[in-house]
């Protein structure tokens, strides 16, 4: 398969701090990849990097072929990025926001009316439509922060904490929604919830002090024998060097 998501290397340094320490992996269509790692593990910073909105000190990262540094702009086409803490204009409607953004995207007339309506259907947020956006929960703003990635139904998500604020049943929702988008798509998910990689994700990363310790299916994890929180904590926490792939699994068990 070839790979909508291309890291090489990445690194990011902020002075003599390294944040991001030579990551690479890749993503291919049909994949959902959960990205895993305690605070501080350089999670958010790979993921800026990849969206563009962060230059690496050094590596590459490219989105269906795209450069992010070289090519900016075109990358970004293929991109619907849900950031931490996404920002919106909170004097805005939901419906004013999205047609706001879907018109930066360069969408008018009948097409932009479709596309902010099935961005509100899909994200189920028709009954606040109408509201300013700062009158709403944290977890509606989360829906309304996906929604605008969704615009332009983009081949690659990268959602950082896409569940972040939402009750039980919205986050059911949500992952109803990335299991029906995954198999025409490259979806990457930063989450700190465990429980989330079995739910909705095809393989699993998890990073600790900048670096990729664990790359695995859900099955390839469970082969070892041990609760995705054990081989969560023994990694990330240090009590043990030996890293989880899918082969070093299937030598386990």
């Amino acid at each position: 398969m070839t790979a909508l998501i291309e890291i090489e290397r990445l690194t990011k340094r902020f002075g003599a701090f390294t944040a991001v320490d030579d990551v690479s992996f890749t993503v291919s269509r049909g994949e959902v990849v959960g990205f895993l790692g305690p605070n501080g593990a350089g999670k958010s910073t790979t993921m800026r990097m990849l969206a563009g909105f962060m230059t690496p000190t050094a590596g590459t990262a490219r989105i269906c072929g795209e450069d992010v540094v070289d090519r900016p702009v075109s990358a970004k086409r293929h991109l619907g990025f849900l950031p931490e803490g996404a920002p919106t204009y909170p004097e805005m409607t939901v419906e004013g926001l999205l047609g706001f953004c879907g018109r930066a995207r360069g969408f008018r007339g009948s097409e932009l009316s479709d596309r902010v309506a099935r961005g509100i259907e899909l994200t189920q947020l028709g009954g606040v439509r109408l509201q300013p956006v700062e009158t709403l929960s944290k977890g509606f703003k989360r829906r309304v922060g996906l929604a605008a990635a969704l615009l332009h139904d983009p081949p690659v998500l990268v959602l950082d904490e896409p569940t972040d604020g939402l009750d039980p049943n919205q986050k059911h929702e949500v992952r109803n929604l990335i299991r029906a988008m995954a198999p025409e798509k490259a979806i990457v998910i930063s989450t700190h919830i465990l429980e989330e990689v079995a739910a909705v994700c095809t393989r699993a990363l998890i990073i600790a002090r900048g670096r990729v310790v664990a790359d695995a299916t859900p099955e390839a994890f469970a082969a070892t024998g041990e609760t995705m929180d054990d081989v969560f904590r023994r990694l990330t926490l240090g009590a043990a060097s030996t890293a989880v792939t899918d082969e070093a699994a299937r030598e386990v068990a």
